[in-house]
């Protein structure tokens, strides 16, 4: 079954496996649609957990997983922790640590997260705010890895291209540019330096797993 990818901005996605959607870190949306049938957060800054974006694409009771500190601001969901696995019917997901090794913006210790998320035999992999990390270093069978190029909060377009060319994702998306931090040429550079193949998106466009 065909996997769509829908950059929203910034380091908002949509993620649509036949009748099971996904949201992850919705923020600023446009035009949102109460379609979501699971939200994922991965930590409580503003440009990624936001509660009327959450309510706006929430189809009836769609469940928030999230960073501990999400769920407790929130009042409500799950916890994921780093390395936990949940089984959600089709879907599996998994949490990967989030974190600056040498930077204050993103503890270790604050237990913020990336997401591996398993549908339909693919497995996506969405980043967070994080540098190129061991853990990300050692994932294996990615078939689409979003990855954070903006630098400052987050590791740059070099460093997420050599994260890249080490754990060997099928394809790759750049995101966390073109609001606060990073613009297109970071997108544009983590394309030319990393060695699999590469989609820039536009918000709003999307690209599609056969």
């Amino acid at each position: 079954m065909a996997i769509t990818l829908t950059w929203l901005g910034h380091a908002s996605f949509r993620v649509a496996a036949g009748e099971t959607v996904v949201y992850i870190d919705p923020w600023k949306l446009k035009s949102p649609a109460k379609d979501a049938d699971l939200i994922l957060v991965s930590h409580s800054h503003f440009d990624h957990y936001s509660a009327p974006d959450i309510k706006a694409v929430s189809k009836g009771d769609a469940p928030l997983i999230g960073a501990a500190d999400v769920i407790k601001q929130h009042g409500a969901g799950r916890v994921l922790a780093p390395g936990q696995s949940l089984e959600l019917g089709r879907l599996t997901l998994t949490g990967v640590p989030a974190y600056n090794p040498a930077k204050p913006f993103h503890p270790r210790a604050n237990q913020w997260l990336g997401f591996v998320i398993a549908i339909d035999g693919r497995r996506i992999y969405y980043a967070g705010d994080t540098d190129a990390t061991k853990e990300m270093k050692a994932l294996t069978n990615i078939d689409l890895a979003l990855l954070p190029v903006g630098g400052t909060y987050t590791m740059n377009a070099s460093e997420a291209a050599e994260a890249v060319n080490t754990f060997k994702p099928a394809r790759s998306v750049p995101y966390h540019w073109g609001d606060i931090v990073g613009d297109k040429a970071d997108a544009e550079r983590f394309a030319q330096v990393s060695h699999g193949p590469t989609t820039i998106l536009t918000p709003g466009q999307s690209l599609t797993l056969e």
